[in-house]
């Protein structure tokens, strides 16, 4: 089994400064797989949210990601959550990359989440349940790559 990297929790001055739900950061737990044939580690939620049909919201995870060079965390809706209420993430998949970890905000995980549901069905997820899941995957560059930029954002800050 390759090892790709390790979840760690930002700072609670960080997680306070992003999340819109104060005093939560006792909540922040590390993702882990709940079977060995598992692919994605799921992401809790530290706070508990009701989505509406068409409501958004984003979840300050409090946590962030080291990995080894060569690496992407996936980061996509639960699929049981995906297939009741059509809950997608609003860039469709996050893409976590090896130097968000060095960003300005710690690299701090935070999901833009909507409930998409066409059945009127109404998404409630409490503190402390998955919501999410993040899937580590290898990824290739081209020979003559000459990429040379430093990351310092989050949200679409490469090639700004």
């Amino acid at each position: 089994m390759l090892t790709a990297g390790k979840f760690e929790k930002v700072s609670e001055h960080q997680y306070e400064t992003d999340t819109d739900a104060p005093g939560t950061y006792g909540n922040v737990v590390l993702p882990k797989r709940a079977t060995t044939g598992s692919a994605g580690y799921d992401l809790i939620s530290p706070k508990s949210f009701v989505l509406a049909p068409g409501e958004s919201t984003k979840i300050a995870t409090g946590l962030r990601v080291r990995m080894e060079p060569g690496w992407v965390l996936f980061i996509l809706p639960k699929s049981g959550l995906g297939t009741k209420y059509r809950s997608q993430l609003d860039n469709t998949c996050g893409v976590i990359d090896s130097d968000y970890y060095h960003a300005d905000n710690e690299g701090h995980i935070i999901i833009s989440m909507t409930n998409d549901s066409r059945s009127n069905r109404t998404m409630e997820i409490i503190a402390g349940k998955a919501f999410a899941q993040a899937i580590f995957l290898p990824y290739g560059i081209t020979e003559d790559d000459e990429a040379d930029g430093v990351r310092k954002g989050g949200f679409g800050s490469t090639g700004v």
